[in-house]
C-alpha cells in the first residue's frame, strides 16, 4: 500500500523537477550572458545593456519583428478559420469521422523540416505549381511568391496554416462537443437555422476555447524556426527573417553569444507578453 501511494509521486515529480530546473537554470544563464561580452565562449565581462542597444538598432531585427507581426496575425487567423471550418464539418456526425480526423491531424505529426522541404518543392517556380500549370498550356501563369520579397512571408503563413489547422480543428471540435446539447436543441425548437445556431449560440459558448486556440497558435508563431529555415532560410534577403532566425544568426553563424542571448531574451519577452496575460485570465476565471 505504501508503494502504491508513493509510485505516482515518483513518476510525476522527479521528471517535473528536472524539467523545471533545466528551463529555469538555462533561462537565467542566457539572461546573464546577454549582459556580457561573450563571443564563441561564455565570458563574465559585464557590459550592461550594450548588447540590447546594439540589437535593437539593427535593421534586420526591425524587419524580423515586423515579419513576426504579419506572420503571427496571418497564421493565427488563417489557421483558426480553417480549423473551425473543419471542426464544424466533422461535427455533423459524418460517416468515417475518425478517418477524416486522422487525415486532418496528420500534417501535425510531420516535422517542420519535412513540411518545409516538401512545400519548397511545391512552391518552387521551376519545379512546382507554376511549372505544372504552364505545362498544361497556361504559359503566362505565375506563382513565384517564394522568391518574391513582398510575398514570400505569405507562403510561410500558408504552409504553417496547412500544418497546424488540424491541431486547431481538434481543439475546436472538443469545444463543439462540450456545448450543452439542451441549449442547441432549444435554439432548434425556436426555429434558428443551423448557421444561426452556430453563430449565436454555439460559438459564444466556446469563447474560452477560442482564447486558448489563439494563445497556443501565437506561441507556435513566435517560436517558429525550422519551417522558415528550410522553406526560405529567411530570404529572399531578409524578407522572411523572424526573431528565431536572428538568435540563430548571432549565436551560431556570427559566434556572438552575448548578442545572441540578448536576442533570445527579447524573444522570450515577446512570448511572455502572450503567455502571462493568458495565465492571469485563466486564473481569474478559475477563482471567479
Amino acid at each position: 500500500m505504501w508503494f502504491k501511494r508513493v509510485l505516482p509521486h515518483l513518476v510525476i515529480w522527479p521528471p517535473l523537477a528536472v524539467s523545471v530546473f533545466y528551463v529555469v537554470s538555462y533561462t537565467l544563464w542566457t539572461t546573464w550572458l546577454s549582459f556580457t561580452d561573450s563571443q564563441q565562449f561564455a565570458s563574465n565581462n559585464w557590459v550592461g545593456w550594450r548588447n540590447y542597444a546594439s540589437i535593437i538598432g539593427q535593421s534586420k531585427v526591425h524587419t524580423a519583428y515586423t515579419n513576426l507581426l504579419i506572420y503571427g496575425f496571418g497564421f493565427v487567423v488563417l489557421t483558426s478559420l480553417i480549423g473551425l471550418l473543419l471542426a464544424v464539418l466533422v461535427d455533423q456526425r459524418i460517416k468515417a469521422e475518425n478517418l477524416f480526423r486522422s487525415i486532418f491531424l496528420y500534417p501535425m505529426a510531420l516535422s517542420f523540416i519535412v513540411t518545409g522541404t516538401v512545400w519548397s518543392w511545391i512552391l518552387n517556380p521551376g519545379l512546382g505549381i507554376q511549372k505544372l500549370v504552364r505545362n498544361l498550356g497556361w504559359t503566362d501563369f505565375q506563382f513565384n511568391w517564394i522568391v518574391d520579397r513582398d510575398m514570400a512571408i505569405y507562403t510561410i503563413i500558408i504552409v504553417a496554416a496547412w500544418q497546424a489547422s488540424g491541431f486547431a480543428m481538434a481543439l475546436f471540435l472538443a469545444g463543439l462537443r462540450s456545448v450543452d446539447a439542451d441549449i442547441v436543441k432549444a435554439a432548434e425548437i425556436d426555429g434558428a437555422s443551423a448557421a444561426r445556431t452556430y453563430v449565436s449560440v454555439i460559438f459564444p459558448c466556446m469563447a474560452p476555447m477560442f482564447v486558448t486556440v489563439f494563445v497556443l497558435l501565437l506561441q507556435f508563431a513566435i517560436k517558429t524556426f525550422d519551417l522558415v529555415w528550410v522553406l526560405t532560410a529567411g530570404g529572399p534577403g531578409i524578407a522572411t527573417a523572424l526573431p528565431t532566425l536572428v538568435v540563430y544568426d548571432y549565436m551560431f553563424e556570427r559566434g556572438q553569444l552575448g548578442r545572441g542571448s540578448a536576442a533570445a531574451v527579447l524573444m522570450l519577452s515577446t512570448l511572455l507578453l502572450v503567455v502571462v496575460p493568458y495565465w492571469l485570465w485563466r486564473r481569474r476565471r478559475a477563482t471567479a
